[in-house]
């Protein structure tokens, strides 16, 4: 059964009604509903289309976090073959959070790390919805380290609310841990892409997306902090959520206009969530031409590039 947002009742008052005269039988098959059941049908899917045509940054941020959204494993098995992940960070645990390995993709040879929130409340426990640890973030500068020294192309899918704030996390150095994985992209000599394909949260996210080049999915989201995080410190009130999401230039659309990604891909009409394959393979198509393009440059020009990147923004935002 389909999960709707609560922008999305009207579409799901629509979808119930047609549900309902589908489970419809008339023995002697006098009621013909037919006609009636593709009314309704072009009626849902034009007030999905004007729904998804004028969405806000909390809309947006919902979506995002739908659960039905692709994870990272559908990705993985829609876009890559022979994936071999690698555990642990050889320092302390292996963190399920971050899956992480290598693979091919077209048949050529790439580097996989991502974040991965479940689907399911065994599957989100294990992955501890997507949040890392400071071992998963170790684990993700041992994969690239072993890309750099193998001249393998790096591919990074993220979706996380942010790194773990848990106690154990911060003992163990969770901050030194997402600053020495950034600093890694940064110094990689190999053409490292990223998509933010849910949630792109604050120095969880960034410490795998500081990429050559950085897309989003339309309806994905990037921020520093999340909403009701940011509202809760600004007004000491998160249910000011929809109020901080808006200010805080938090959609793909914003982020491309200010300069920080470098291209949106768009989604199926109605979200990620309602067409995962045709999403992944935009997603795929993305990827490809991104490598396509990096492919002819050395690895000093990859490195420098990357870093011009990154200070470029902060240079055009001041």
């Amino acid at each position: 059964m389909r999960f709707y947002l609560d922008f999305e009742k009207p579409v799901a008052d629509l979808d119930g009604k047609i549900h309902e005269l589908k489970s419809i039988t008339e023995p002697d098959g006098d009621m013909d509903i037919t006609e009636e059941i593709r009314k309704l049908e072009a009626k849902s899917k034009s007030t999905l289309e004007t729904l998804y045509q004028k969405l806000t940054p909390w809309h947006k941020t919902q979506v995002a976090r739908h659960p039905d959204r692709p994870h990272f494993g559908d990705y993985a098995k829609g876009l890559f073959t022979d994936f071999v992940p690698l555990a642990g960070d050889r320092y302390y645990a292996e963190d399920h959070a971050m899956p992480s390995g290598f693979a091919r993709f077209d048949g050529e040879a790439v580097a996989v790390i991502g974040q991965e929130k479940g689907s399911d409340t065994q599957s989100r426990l294990k992955h501890n919805f997507g949040m890392a640890r400071p071992e998963g973030y170790r684990k993700a500068v041992r994969i690239m380290e072993l890309a750099n020294r193998y001249e393998i192309p790096v591919i990074t899918l993220v979706d996380t609310a942010g790194a773990y704030p848990g106690v154990g996390a911060e003992e163990r150095g969770q901050a030194e841990a997402i600053a020495r994985s950034t600093e890694m992209c940064l110094n990689l000599e190999v053409p490292l892409v990223t998509v933010i394909i849910g949630e792109g949260g604050s120095g969880g996210a960034i410490a795998i997306a500081s990429a050559n080049r950085v897309f989003m999915l339309e309806h994905s989201i990037y921020s520093v902090i999340s909403p009701e995080g940011s509202a809760s410190i600004l007004w000491r009130d998160a249910a000011k959520a929809e109020e901080a999401a808006t200010a805080m230039k938090i959609t793909a659309q914003d982020l491309k206009e200010l300069g920080i990604i470098d291209g949106i891909i768009e989604e199926p009409m109605g979200g990620a969530h309602r067409n995962p394959a045709e999403t992944i393979k935009r997603t795929g198509d993305a990827v490809r031409k991104a490598l396509g393009e990096l492919s002819g440059m050395d690895g000093p020009a990859l490195k420098k590039a990357r870093r011009d990147k990154f200070l470029a923004i902060g240079r055009n935002l001041s």
